[in-house]
């Protein structure tokens, strides 16, 4: 801007560098952005203080969005990356991504190794939509080869805002403490209905019922929770039970959608 007329009758220097208004001495030399933009060749650092990282998060939401935008029906699947693939768990999990798969469903995993290949293998070899939404980790591997549609994440909660705004059942493998957060971020979304008529199922008995029965005779004992929320978990052994699960809750999504 050019100089406009002050209270005492003098023509101050002002300037608007975006939403910042900037007057007399603070002004300086006048540039415009685009300048600024073509003519910086300073230190580097800028790129990690946190308004860049702001940028950075909200092109992963960009990135995110538009990749999944035409996802059908889907079941994220929560597991373990270390399971072998001779193990049990994993067998189970190739089984389980087939079943939803037969139902039409894509599957959604954290595109890792061990129960997430298995279930992304098992939809994949079923024709099935095989999605993965990988994590920037110093000691995992990147997304396994049963990926059909992948995206990779810098950010945990962006990642995790995918795994919930894109499908309409949970299931969680056997895992370890990714697992757990995602277990109980699932349940504390449903209790508080951030998300609704989300089913969550354990699956794996020998595995869960500890879990299940301290959440039941501790938690719930104790009046930390009642037992509606106990009755978000559902807890099975059975492929074809967990596909039943889910299947009513996408009857339930599409009746409200």
């Amino acid at each position: 801007m050019g100089e406009v007329l002050g209270g005492d009758g003098e023509y101050p220097h002002e300037k608007q560098r975006g939403p910042v208004v900037l007057r007399r001495a603070r002004v300086g030399e006048p540039t415009t952005t685009d300048q600024r933009l073509l003519d910086s060749r300073g230190p580097a650092d800028w790129v990690h203080t946190d308004p860049w990282r702001v940028m950075r998060i909200q092109a992963e939401f960009v990135e995110g969005f538009g990749a999944l935008a035409e996802v059908p029906r889907a079941t994220t699947v929560f597991g373990s990356a270390r399971t072998p693939r001779e193990h049990e768990e994993y067998q189970q999990g190739v089984r389980l991504g087939s079943a939803l798969a037969g139902t039409g469903s894509a599957v959604i995993t954290g595109g890792g190794p061990g129960t997430m290949e298995a279930v992304n293998r098992g939809a994949s070899e079923a024709g099935g939509l095989s999605i993965g939404l990988g994590i920037e980790l110093p000691f995992e591997q990147g997304l396994n080869p049963w990926v059909d549609l992948g995206v990779n994440f810098r950010y945990f909660f962006t990642r995790k805002t995918m795994f919930v705004k894109y499908a309409q059942a949970f299931v969680c493998l056997p895992g370890g403490f990714g697992t757990m957060d995602e277990l109980f971020e699932s349940l504390t979304l449903v209790q508080t209905k951030k998300v609704t008529k989300f089913p969550v199922v354990m699956f794996g008995r020998s595995y869960w019922q500890g879990l299940y029965d301290w959440i039941r005779d501790t938690m719930r004992s104790s009046g930390k929770i009642g037992d509606q929320e106990l009755g978000l978990l559902h807890l099975t052994d059975d492929v074809e039970d967990a596909v039943r699960v889910v299947e009513e809750a996408y009857a339930a999504w599409d009746s409200t959608h």
